[in-house]
């Protein structure tokens, strides 16, 4: 099976590869192949395997608008029910009503949930008044389908329902003591560098600037990563005290203890790699990309800033987001929190009305947001499905030839069959992640992994679409082969 050593599974809160528009890497002969509706309008089914941090369910979403008109069906599998309660806060959070929460306010809450360890206390305060509404969205999915149509919980287990509506109570706890997460931090980094921890501040600098600078990741400074690897403090935009444990960040694992195996709650997470790479080290405005004697002028917190901020802008108003001549990012103060000022944020969000992923009346949009205070999206189902779906989703014949677009983290590819042919479309596009940000793989097993999942997708049916770089690509990308031409070059 593919990559014997990834086979332990650990919650991953964000992901080894940038954010992916999932619509842009769809091969054409999958668009070609697409089912569409009794309304003519196209179908595209995606299936995610392991996303882990929602960051390709997000892009994809908020950029839907760039493509010709589709109904776009999301099915999300991951190894943690933890992970999956992030997916519901960060989509609830993504989707708040903008005359409810701004612009700005949404992106930097969005970052600091997602890649500090500790968090300011008003952000802890929001997460504890939100979690009541998350209990009664996975305890009553008639009310989730009501409040947030978009969002589909229906298929998750009763079991998972009920731990579901655990780690929301967790999270809901103010004792930060529940969850040590500094001292957890310390005793992983401990474990990882042994004798080097007296010098970690060097194994620091090599890992950033021999690994993730290396394989691409440049924008990623040593002050943000090195404090980052010290804390897991990850995103300091406004100016605060980040005391407070992030639970978002709590999981189980099982662990040997005296007594045998045991389930302990800790943090089982990176604290090597880093959030950096799923939003701060590609994006579209160039400027943030810029060199100043072979060192980037802006850091991957700012690019990870203007990435979100323009994934939400483009959701709520229909249109890229483009930075105003006063704030360009060339000009801009790199003072945290000012790098795109918030006037400037509001103006631009004031210039549409239109806050659905298709088209709605202004009285639709006027009588949705006043009745749930979510942005709606049309022509968008995302449904969760159980933890045990990534071996038996293909015993249930809905599913079967249904899925247009595949996806399975590196962390999840063993999961890969045959029978993910079964449950595909025709000339299906299948993504699987790479391991070309994994600092802690020499080049020797990311260039082997290459050729590992290679094999791995040609059993489970599919076949390459063009050559993969192990030192550039983030991802491979395979086209499903049909049975007839499977057949025929067997010949």
């Amino acid at each position: 099976m593919a990559a014997e050593a990834l086979k332990e599974v650990y919650p991953s809160w964000w992901g080894f590869s940038p954010a992916l528009d999932l619509q842009e890497h769809c091969l054409q002969s999958t668009i070609r192949h697409m089912s569409s509706t009794e309304d003519d309008i196209p179908e595209l089914h995606i299936l995610l395997v392991g996303g882990g941090d929602a960051r390709h369910l997000l892009k994809t979403i908020c950029q839907a608008r760039r493509w010709p008109r589709r109904r776009l069906h999301f099915y999300i599998i991951e190894s943690d029910l933890e992970l999956l309660t992030r997916h519901i806060l960060f989509l609830n959070l993504a989707l708040e009503n903008p005359e409810q929460m701004g612009l700005q306010e949404k992106s930097e809450l969005f970052l600091e949930i997602f890649g500090n360890s500790l968090i300011r206390s008003q952000t802890a305060v929001y997460l504890q008044e939100k979690c009541d509404f998350f209990i009664r969205c996975v305890t009553d999915p008639d009310y989730q389908e009501r409040i947030n149509p978009s969002i589909s919980l229906t298929d998750i287990k009763f079991r998972e329902r009920d731990e579901l509506e655990s780690i929301f109570k967790f999270w809901q706890m103010p004792e930060s003591r529940l969850f040590p997460i500094e001292r957890y931090w310390d005793v992983k980094n401990r474990e990882i560098l042994g004798r080097r921890y007296d010098s970690r501040r060097g194994a620091y600098d090599w890992d950033l600037t021999m690994k993730l600078h290396e394989r691409g990741a440049g924008a990623i400074s040593s002050t943000d990563y090195n404090r980052w690897r010290e804390k897991g403090v990850a995103f300091v935009i406004r100016e605060g005290i980040y005391d407070v444990s992030n639970k978002t960040l709590s999981s189980h694992m099982s662990v040997l203890n005296r007594s045998g195996r045991v389930r302990a709650r800790g943090y089982w997470g990176d604290i090597i790699t880093s959030p950096y790479i799923a939003f701060g080290i590609e994006t579209e405005e160039k400027s943030l990309l810029k060199t100043v004697n072979g060192v980037f002028a802006k850091s991957a917190q700012d690019i990870s800033q203007y990435n979100i901020i323009s994934l939400f802008h483009e959701l709520i108003t229909g249109q890229r987001y483009t930075v105003p001549a006063a704030c360009n990012p060339d000009s801009a103060s790199t003072k945290p929190g000012h790098i795109f000022p918030s006037s400037s944020l509001e103006e631009s969000c004031k210039e549409s009305k239109d806050v659905t992923n298709g088209t709605h009346s202004n009285d639709e949009q006027e009588t949705a947001s006043k009745t749930t205070s979510f942005i709606p999206l049309n022509n968008v189902k995302i449904h969760f499905l159980p933890i045990s779906s990534v071996v038996d989703l293909h015993r249930k014949s809905k599913y079967h030839n249904l899925f247009n677009i595949l996806y399975f983290s590196c962390n999840m590819v063993h999961h890969l069959t045959s029978a993910h042919k079964l449950m595909s479309a025709q000339k299906a596009t299948l993504i699987l992640e790479l391991t070309k940000f994994m600092v802690d793989l020499q080049a020797e097993k990311i260039k082997s992994y290459v050729s590992i999942v290679t094999k791995v997708a040609k059993e489970s049916g599919f076949t390459t679409t063009e050559t993969i770089d192990w030192k550039r690509d983030s991802f491979a990308k395979f086209e499903r082969v049909d049975d007839l031409e499977g057949q025929t070059s067997g010949l």
